[in-house]
């Protein structure tokens, strides 16, 4: 049994609208569950938050006791190291304790529901969950459970949503092209299984993009994608060119229930990122991946340790983008935000 699967929990995904959830009564973040119903106000308020955070670093200020005395939780229901690990770094920084909790050591594998677990860690006075699941809507169950001075962040939660993936791709995207309504981004690959695609795409609008183009084959494009927004391509030629910023996209395996491709080869030479397709964008364009990288099924290495790559750079400012989130959903004792 799914830890979500309880009597409060739908067994089939349902339409999402957090954005009540989200925000306190003055506006302000409280949990941070998905990019679908922010105001461009709160995300621009991460963003200069994590730019902020970047600046304390580049000044060697390691530590930063905004979050003295609170505690937070990584709930990992599924496996991540780079994720995990920032989200871990990001806590620490700010000066909070931190949890990791083993889940498939805990009681949860052992019978015990996800409530039941959740009690018994508000009762050890944690005061944020970080939450990566498996299934669909979790992290938006989980901050419909707890107490008023407890946040959510979502970490990523089937195919769904991974709003601070999004963010720290906004963020790595503002740092080399700031004015968004000018610019032309394409996003490539698994749009169908990628809650990383979704955040984005919800982001990059919210935020005033110019143009948004999405590029796959049919059948790893969702239906009705195009009421989200976005101009779709099958033909990577003509999709990629010249726009500012290309995201390619990892095809998702472990979320494939049947064949959506031939065999990697195939995508690859239909889909893959080179050189010379590169080349077909605009002259100072950027390369990003949310990571892990499938080189020589979405890119070839010269494309992701090239001169237009930021992949690493996105890695960086993961740790910046999530201390951003957790400063401002963090809810101190008496209800207000610890920002």
């Amino acid at each position: 049994m799914s830890p979500v699967d309880t009597q409060a929990q739908p067994s089939q995904p349902v339409k999402l609208r957090p954005g009540n959830i989200q925000l306190d009564p003055q506006g302000k973040l409280r949990h941070f569950l998905a990019i679908e119903g922010l105001p461009k106000a709160v995300l621009t308020k991460i963003l200069d938050a994590a730019e902020s955070f970047t600046t304390a670093h580049e000044h060697r200020e390691k530590k930063i006791e905004l979050l003295k005395g609170h505690t937070i939780a990584n709930l990992f229901f599924e496996p991540s190291t780079r994720t995990r690990t920032t989200f871990e770094l990001a806590a620490k920084r700010l000066s909070a304790d931190v949890l990791n909790i083993n889940i498939s050591a805990s009681s949860s594998s052992k019978g015990e529901t996800l409530l039941d677990m959740l009690r018994n860690l508000e009762a050890m006075h944690v005061d944020m969950f970080v939450v990566r699941h498996g299934s669909s809507g979790a992290a938006h169950f989980i901050a419909k459970n707890v107490p008023p001075h407890v946040s959510v962040l979502n970490a990523g939660d089937g195919s769904h949503e991974h709003p601070t993936q999004a963010m720290l791709d906004m963020f790595t995207i503002r740092q080399h092209k700031p004015d968004f309504p000018s610019l032309r981004v394409a996003i490539v690959g698994d749009i169908m299984h990628s809650r990383v695609a979704r955040s984005q795409i919800h982001a990059l609008n919210t935020l005033g993009v110019g143009e948004l183009r999405v590029i796959a084959p049919q059948t790893l494009l969702p239906a009705g994608i195009e009421k989200m927004g976005v101009q779709v391509y099958q033909n990577i030629d003509e999709g990629i060119k010249d726009v500012d910023v290309i995201i390619m996209l990892r095809l998702q395996r472990e979320r494939m229930h049947s064949a959506f491709i031939p065999s990697e080869h195939e995508y690859f030479s239909l889909y893959g990122m080179t050189e010379t397709r590169l080349a077909l964008a605009k002259p100072d364009v950027i390369i990003m991946h949310p990571g892990p990288i499938n080189r020589g099924v979405e890119m070839d290495s010269a494309v992701a340790d090239g001169s237009h790559s930021v992949i690493l750079q996105q890695v960086s400012n993961g740790i910046a983008v999530r201390m951003a989130a957790m400063a401002l959903a963090m809810r101190n004792p008496d209800g207000s935000s610890a920002s």
